[in-house]
C-alpha cells in the first residue's frame, strides 16, 4: 500500500510540470474542437469564389448584350443610310430603295420590298420580321368606281348627302354606326375622297366596300389647306387625324430646326398618325 502512494506523490517541481501540461493538453483540445467545427477559412474563400462568379456571370451578360443588336418594328419606306448598313445592306441595294422613294412611291409589302431593293433571300428573312406597314395597307382594296357608268350600272349616291336612314340600307350599318358615320363627316367638313369612309371608327373594311357600292363622293367640299410653317398648334389640331399634343411637338420641331420642307420630318414625332398621311395632306401644305 505504501508502495501504492509513493507513485502519487510529487514534489512541487513536478506538480508544476503535470499542471502546465494539462493546461497545454486542454488549449490543445480546444484549438482542435474549433478548427474541426468551424472551417471558416475554407467557407470564407468559398463564399468569395461565388461573388466573383457572379460578378463574371454579370459581365459576360452584358457584353452579350452589346455585341447583339436588337431590331426594333420600323416602316422599310424610311430606312437611312445608317439603318441600312447596320441591317446588312449594301450600298446598290440603299441605292435603288432611296431611287425608288424620290418618285414619290411607297412599299406596301414585303415583296414589294425585295423586288425594288434586290435584297437576297437570306438577309430578306432576317430582317423582314420587324418590318411594320401602315395598318391600311393590310386592309382590303376598296373598289374603284369610273366617272362614267355602263347603263346596267347602279347609280351611287353622294356620300356627303347620305341621310342616316340611307346609310342604314347597308347591310352591317345600324343606328350607331349610321350616326357615327354623319358625325365623323361634319367633323370633317365633308368627305374628301372615299377612302376616309375606313377612318370611321367600327366600321370594317367588307362594310365599307359594301357601302361604296352605293354612295361615293360625288361633290367633295373646297377647304383651305393649313400651312404647317405658317398656322399655331390649335389650328393644326382642328385637322382630326392630329391631336393636340403631336400639333405642339410640330409647332416645337419647326421652331428648333426651321421650316419644315418635306412631311417624312414630321415621322419621327411620337405619336405622329404615319399611316394617315395620305389623309393629312389633303388638309396641310408645307
Amino acid at each position: 500500500m505504501n508502495n501504492f502512494k509513493s507513485h502519487f506523490k510529487f514534489n512541487k517541481q513536478e506538480r508544476s510540470g503535470i499542471f502546465f501540461l494539462l493546461v497545454l493538453i486542454i488549449i490543445l483540445q480546444g484549438v482542435f474542437f474549433y478548427i474541426k467545427t468551424k472551417p471558416f477559412q475554407k467557407e470564407t474563400l468559398f463564399i468569395a469564389n461565388v461573388v466573383e462568379q457572379s460578378q463574371l456571370d454579370s459581365l459576360r451578360l452584358l457584353a452579350l448584350q452589346k455585341d447583339s443588336i436588337k431590331i426594333f418594328p420600323f416602316n422599310p419606306n424610311y430606312i437611312s443610310d445608317y439603318k441600312g448598313y447596320s441591317l446588312g445592306m449594301s450600298v446598290d441595294e440603299l441605292d435603288r430603295l432611296f431611287a425608288f422613294r424620290k418618285t414619290g412611291s411607297y412599299i406596301n409589302s414585303v415583296e414589294e420590298f425585295q423586288k425594288v431593293t434586290q435584297i437576297s433571300d437570306s438577309l430578306l428573312a432576317m430582317i423582314s420580321t420587324s418590318f411594320k406597314f401602315p395598318e391600311w395597307t393590310k386592309r382590303k382594296k376598296v373598289k374603284t368606281y369610273p366617272t362614267v357608268k355602263s347603263k346596267n350600272a347602279i347609280e351611287a349616291k353622294d356620300l356627303n348627302l347620305a341621310t342616316a336612314e340611307e346609310l342604314k340600307s347597308i347591310y352591317g350599318i345600324g343606328e350607331t354606326l349610321s350616326n357615327r358615320i354623319i358625325k365623323f363627316r361634319d367633323r370633317l367638313g365633308g368627305f374628301l375622297i372615299n377612302e376616309q369612309l375606313n377612318d370611321v371608327y367600327g366600321l370594317e373594311p367588307e362594310v365599307v366596300q359594301r357601302t361604296l357600292e352605293k354612295f361615293v363622293v360625288l361633290s367633295p367640299p373646297s377647304i383651305e389647306k393649313i400651312n404647317i410653317n405658317l398656322a399655331t398648334a390649335e389650328e393644326i389640331s382642328r385637322l382630326i387625324y392630329i391631336n393636340r399634343k403631336v400639333a405642339n411637338e410640330i409647332v416645337t420641331l419647326r421652331n428648333e430646326k426651321g421650316n419644315i420642307e418635306s412631311f417624312e420630318k414630321l415621322f419621327n414625332i411620337n405619336g405622329f398618325p404615319i399611316n394617315k398621311i395620305d389623309r393629312i395632306k389633303l388638309y396641310l401644305t408645307l
